[in-house]
């Protein structure tokens, strides 16, 4: 067992940091002393290192505290995404340092910002966030699953909406039709699987684009483009929605 001074000098988190975490319940103290002294064991400083790898990330501290006490997490795909998401920070930066040392080099000859852009990352950490986030939307699928609920009969007449979303891929993102078939797409994912708030919608509509599983399966049912499609659409629909 160690003290929150000795935790504290081991990891480099001070001791009110550490004093904050067990306010909001994100790392309780292994024991107590009646001295009031805060003492953690070995499963505490495993959870601590998760939430210092998680704060590298930029995870917010509440979406932390969710992602570990979700009944379903598990330490070691967690490790995996992490591990995935530090890989492509650590490729971004190297490219954004290459980017600098060019401009250092030759000078500003032309404007060029798609080095800045972290969708990529942002698409990847919002999967992250709806696997183990714990809300009650990913309780409420996982629900309807203990009761029996058949997904695999949605799953095909969801792809079917996808498949006529891409028909209207010469329309613009935010076309009344379009929207009108995103809006159909929020309201069968409700109906079928869960309640799809608006935030929900939006992390979706990233994964679509983002993660290959999905963006492969969207584009074999509306042709390819289809899900960069959609989350552009969806994107536009939600800020509509939220304005």
């Amino acid at each position: 067992m160690r003290t929150v001074k000795e935790v504290s000098r081991l990891t480099g988190v001070s001791v009110r940091t550490l004093h904050h975490y067990d306010a909001i319940g994100l790392l309780k103290p292994t024991e107590v002393t009646r001295a009031g002294y805060r003492l953690y064991d070995d499963t505490a400083l495993s959870r601590l290192q998760s939430i210092l790898l998680f704060r590298e990330l930029q995870f917010p501290l509440k979406e932390i505290k969710a992602i570990l006490d979700s009944p379903d997490f598990d330490p070691e795909e967690a490790l995996t995404q992490q591990i995935k998401l530090l890989e492509m920070q650590y490729k971004r930066m190297g490219e954004l340092i290459s980017f600098a040392r060019e401009i250092q080099k030759k000078g500003v000859k032309r404007m060029d910002f798609h080095i800045f852009d972290k969708s990529e990352i942002e698409q990847y950490k919002a999967e992250v966030k709806i696997k183990w986030g714990d809300t009650k939307e990913y309780q409420e699928y996982e629900q309807r699953q203990k009761n029996g609920y058949d997904f695999s009969k949605a799953s095909p007449q969801l792809l079917n909406l996808f498949s006529e979303l891409g028909a209207l891929k010469q329309l613009p993102p935010d076309h009344e039709k379009v929207q009108e078939k995103i809006s159909a797409i929020q309201d069968f994912i409700t109906r079928n699987f869960y309640t799809c708030t608006t935030e929900i919608f939006g992390k979706l509509g990233q994964m679509y684009a983002g993660d290959e599983r999905f963006k492969h399966n969207i584009d074999q049912a509306g042709g390819e483009g289809t899900a960069r499609f959609a989350q552009q659409a969806i994107a536009f629909f939600c800020s509509n929605k939220q304005a």
